[in-house]
């Protein structure tokens, strides 16, 4: 399957078996060699990239925050591009390691192992320790079976060789693979990974290797004499788990079951029981039924897969139905009533009724549940090949649907499908298994890593968004609560005094406003707090007739300073210098019939501002939000509890009207206002709601709270609670 780099151009090869090629001088029996070395050492780096998927995304599964996990999946998505390539710089170096040994005696091969210490960065320093490891490992394991192969190739090729620069020594396979591998653009964390993945699939099997070319040299009368290596035990740790894997070059269709996974299914199955039967032909038996093949299934399944409706067309696509027309044709056509095996039928009937939950699911977006129904068939498909579908919560294909799922959450009634890219991305994924997916579940785990980092560079900009909805509301609660202290302070200031209306509506529109930049600045706890506050009474003081015998003196001495504080206020709030000019002359004018006149009413040459008015009322600031109009609800309240349950993350959905309904996530509790701040998928504020709203929302049964457990879990509880209510029903 990936085997590009044993394929050689026609006229290539002719130049190479030539009579002057270096091929040509090589000896039959080293041909050999080399091809049986090469064709096993394929077989390892096909399961090495196999596994590496499964390997980086458990990593990217466990990483710590997003930064990693994309560091992860970019690198399976840089291992996948680059696989062939680098196969074919391995091999290519291999076969010239070969053409090497018969040409000129002198010539050495650098190895991977000899790299400068003081001059090399720290990355090709850990990664050569690494290396060392490896081959030592080697070594130390193989190392007799490896000096009867390199003696033999010595009196091959007829010159000394020593074991670090023979072909198939493990310094030497370590160095074809580091060189192939250095076009990958990954870091230093993910070699390491790639590295202990070689030396797993490759590596673990060289004593096979060794044994085999030792074997074929033996036979052809080169050094017979030698004492063959020890086999290595059975029981040898550093290829448990390997060796079983690799009897086989071709995998059997279904994934084989461990303990755990068939325990499962066995259970399942004792519950599928009462159940089974709905997938049979639709005509009398003549003869006992007999079972299809799981590869039977699978081809009957990719035939139907081709047939699945577009999410546009309203089409009641019964999976069972059409598997059992299926079989009715195949029955006639052979003769024969054929039938599902028994574990395929309860996998068939069981996926039936979990994509029935699904489909069911209140939770899911009715716009994309036709998009979600569209993988029942890879679905199922997957899990006839592999029951740890059921079991296994971290199983790429059941991962791929959670996922899917999750994403779709926030999907509002009102989105663009044909312009959202999280639709589209959906579309694609299944348009992809539709299309691509036949029998090999690893399509799974590429399409999850692509999703996930597509969701992860979507989750990163609505984090932010949020971030800034959050600061900004945050900024408009303290502001709120600051318009309220300046109230209070204000009216405790202003209230039950005659003053001049000038006056009063200068502290009211004017230095409210130097308190709000105080409060913000500094807190109603600081001295600059007070010391405006300070300002604001000594202002009103100044204004007014006072029957003390000192009155007069006080004043004299308190109006520089104030003015100095006025001025230095209104300065950093940046107000009118127009107006406060026009203030300070209508301030003087007070100041001054206070001194000359103590019989007369205060007056301002502006007829509009000559009056004096008493302060009897709460002075509402400008600004300042209205105070919440429900009615206050006892604090055992239902609604109120359900509303204290919420937390920052939960989604909600809330109907608006009758007709429309809205979908929007709690990003912020605000502590200063009570407001609770809800945004949707993308992070923008949609809806605001104080406790009290959202508890009579509750009452009214206007807000339900979507479920934050994962969709496929959900689906498979409910459908075993189904199961087991039927069980105790018979």
């Amino acid at each position: 399957m990936h085997n590009d780099g044993n394929v050689v151009p026609l006229r290539k090869a002719a130049t190479e078996h030539s009579d002057d090629s270096p091929l040509a001088r090589m000896p039959l029996i080293l041909l050999q060699v080399r091809d049986s070395v090469a064709q096993q050492l394929g077989h390892g780096l096909q399961q090495l990239f196999e596994n590496a998927d499964d390997t980086l995304f458990e990593m990217a599964d466990r990483a710590r925050n997003d930064v990693d996990q994309n560091i992860f999946f970019e690198a399976m998505r840089d291992l996948r591009l680059k696989r062939k390539s680098i196969e074919r710089v391995f091999f290519e170096q291999f076969f010239d390691s070969f053409i090497r040994l018969t040409q000129d005696k002198n010539s050495k091969t650098p190895s991977v192992l000899a790299v400068d210490v003081a001059g090399c960065s720290p990355d090709d320093l850990e990664r050569t320790v690494a290396v060392e490891a490896m081959v030592g490992k080697v070594l130390n394991r193989d190392g007799y079976a490896l000096d009867q192969l390199t003696a033999r190739l010595s009196m091959l090729v007829g010159r000394k060789l020593i074991a670090g620069h023979n072909p198939m020594g493990p310094a030497m396979i370590c160095e074809y693979f580091v060189q192939a591998a250095q076009t990958l653009g990954v870091v230093i964390q993910v070699k390491l990974v790639i590295l202990k993945l070689f030396e797993r699939y490759v590596l673990s099997d060289v004593d096979l290797l060794y044994s085999q070319v030792n074997q074929l040299l033996m036979s052809n009368g080169i050094l017979p004499g030698l004492k063959p290596a020890p086999a290595r035990p059975v029981s040898d740790p550093a290829t448990a788990g390997v060796r079983s894997k690799s009897v086989d070059a071709h995998p059997a269709v279904s994934v084989p079951l461990d303990s755990s996974v068939q325990a499962v299914f066995a259970a399942l199955q004792t519950l599928l029981s009462h159940v089974r039967g709905s997938v049979a032909p639709t005509l009398e038996a003549s003869a006992p039924a007999q079972p299809i093949s799981t590869r039977d299934l699978l081809r009957m399944l990719s035939h139907l897969q081709q047939y699945v409706p577009e999410p546009a067309i309203q089409d009641d696509f019964d999976l069972r139905n059409q598997l059992e027309q299926l079989l009715t044709r195949v029955s006639v056509k052979t003769g024969t009533s054929r039938v599902v095996a028994v574990a395929d039928e309860d996998v068939i009937n069981l996926i039936a009724m979990l994509f029935d939950c699904i489909l069911d699911d209140r939770n899911l977006p009715d716009s994309l549940k036709a998009q979600i129904a569209r993988l029942q068939i890879p679905m199922l498909k997957v899990a006839v090949l592999d029951k740890s579908f059921f079991s296994r919560s971290s199983h790429p294909a059941r991962r791929l649907l959670n996922e899917i799922a999750d994403a779709a959450k926030g999907w509002g009634e009102s989105d663009d499908d044909a312009r959202d890219s999280l639709y589209v991305r959906i579309d694609q994924v299944v348009q992809r298994l539709l299309s691509d997916f036949v029998d090999d579940p690893a399509i799974f785990s590429e399409l999850l890593a692509d999703f996930l980092a597509f969701t992860s560079d979507e989750r990163r900009r609505s984090e932010l968004l949020e971030q800034r909805t959050r600061d900004a509301e945050e900024g408009r609660a303290k502001t709120e609560l600051a318009r309220q202290r300046i109230r209070l302070a204000v009216n405790r200031a202003l209230l039950g005094k005659v003053l001049p209306q000038r006056v009063v509506t200068f502290v009211q529109e004017a230095w409210a406003q130097v308190l709000l930049l105080t409060f913000l600045k500094h807190s109603d706890q600081s001295a600059e707090w007070h010391a405006d506050v300070h300002t604001m009474e000594q202002l009103i003081w100044s204004v007014q007739r006072h029957d003390e015998p000192d009155a007069n003196v006080r004043l004299l001495a308190l109006v520089p300073s104030l003015l100095k504080s006025l001025r230095d206020g209104l300065s950093a709030s940046a107000f009118d210098p127009f107006a406060t000019s026009e203030f300070f002359s209508d301030l003087e004018t007070l100041h001054l019939q206070l001194f000359e006149r103590a019989d007369q009413p205060l007056t301002l040459v502006r007829a509009a501002d000559a009056a004096m008015v008493e302060v009897r009322e709460d002075v509402v600031l400008q600004n300042a939000e209205a105070a919440e109009a429900l009615a206050r609800l006892p604090t055992d309240d239902a609604g109120l509890q359900q509303v204290d349950q919420l937390v920052p993350g939960n989604w909600v959905e809330i109907e608006e009207d009758q007709e429309n309904t809205l979908r929007c996530k709690l990003t912020a509790i605000i502590d200063a206002t009570g407001k609770y701040i809800f945004v949707n998928r993308t992070g923008l504020k949609v809806l605001e709601r104080s406790r009290t709203e959202l508890a009579h929302d509750f009452q009214r049964g206007a807000v339900r709270v979507l479920a934050d457990t994962l969709l496929f879990d959900r689906a498979l509880e409910s459908v075993i609670g189904n199961l087991r209510r039927l069980d105790h029903g018979k």
